[in-house]
């Protein structure tokens, strides 16, 4: 008989979809029959599948060790923990990936964490979630610095996968929600769904600003051209979007803009500003060219200024309450840094 103790990074999901995960070699129809017949046990009791995990649940598998090892993907070689065939392979591909994503981008800045979520200042140039098989983003260093803090076991990584809540485009900088616990994925997913979660921006717009507005249009995406288009009305494919931004330092050929995104579509911030006059320094895609090239060799400036800076959360549940009416800002670029250092 083995027991397993639910931690927090397993609560929260069905019984049957944690057991999919641990024996994941088992057919339904095997691990159904075990539940019937007590052969797997929730807390001592039968169980059919459906329950929510909570965390401290005791799990009984009245399983031999070698039917155990067998639909864990467990062979003899694997028995003191190194795991072998096609579910062990897996895995040791998920860690050592982890790894070389902690190498590669280092000890990035932390901006809080607790049990079940962390907030990381992503840098520009870093991707949120891959674009390609064999790429290298936020999340696979995730996963590595929770396995070099020990916020995550081996064992862990197994059933759970820690992972960014929101998506920040490629050079865009600032602050990543991740979930650690499936319990804070959730819970996070809920409040950018509800839009409960106040999400605001910094960056710097091509010339004069004044006045603060909120605007609204509808954005259609070229999914081809990877760019978005503004509409003035609702056409198809197109998707309502509302922005609200504020000027906090006009100078004579730039502004330093606060934005905060009512709305969460891909681009909107740089289209949408864009179709107003006023399109990001630094946006090749969005932006006039032959300024571009200017703020480049004046600055060194290779993409468009964008920094999500600030997150105000709400009242949260108590597993979260050290994040209840909580703000949490991500400290500028040294791009920024160096555009406010000129008057002009």
């Amino acid at each position: 008989m083995q027991e397993i103790i639910v931690g927090a990074g397993q609560a929260g999901q069905r019984f049957d979809k944690f057991l999919r995960k641990y024996i994941k070699e088992a057919p339904d129809s095997f691990l159904y029959k075990m539940l019937r017949k007590k052969n797997i046990t929730l807390n001592g009791k039968k169980a059919d599948g459906r329950e929510k995990l909570a965390e401290g649940d005791r799990i009984a598998l009245f399983f031999a060790d070698d039917t155990l090892r067998k639909f864990r993907g467990i062979s003899e070689a694997g028995k003191a923990g190194g795991f072998r065939g096609n579910g062990g392979a897996a895995d040791t591909s998920k860690r050592r990936e982890a790894e070389r994503a902690y190498d590669r981008f280092g000890k990035l800045s932390v901006l809080y964490e607790d049990d079940h979520v962390l907030l990381v200042d992503k840098p520009a140039g870093m991707l949120s979630q891959k674009a390609e098989r064999n790429d290298l983003s936020l999340n696979e260093w995730l996963t590595g610095y929770l396995l070099k803090s020990g916020g995550l076991t081996e064992e862990e990584l197994r059933l759970q996968r820690p992972g960014v809540c929101n998506r920040l485009d490629r050079n865009t900088s600032g602050i990543v929600i991740c979930g650690k616990s499936l319990y804070g994925s959730q819970q996070m997913s809920r409040l950018l769904k509800e839009r409960s979660l106040h999400k605001y921006y910094l960056l710097y717009v091509e010339g004069q600003m004044r006045g603060e507005r909120r605007i609204e249009g509808f954005l259609r995406k070229d999914e081809a051209a990877n760019k978005a288009e503004i509409l003035k009305k609702e056409e198809p494919g197109a998707e309502k979007i509302v922005t609200a931004y504020r000027p906090l330092d006009t100078r004579s050929d730039k502004t330093l803009v606060e934005v905060e995104l009512i709305t969460g579509k891909t681009h909107q911030i740089r289209a949408h500003l864009a179709s107003e006059g006023f399109p990001l320094i630094g946006d090749y895609k969005y932006g006039d060219r032959a300024k571009c090239d200017s703020r480049k060799r004046q600055y060194g400036i290779t993409h468009q200024l964008l920094h999500a800076y600030r997150v105000v959360f709400p009242e949260m549940p108590d597993k979260l309450a050290g994040l209840s009416g909580r703000e949490i800002k991500a400290p500028l670029p040294e791009l920024f840094r160096r555009l406010s250092a000129d008057t002009r």
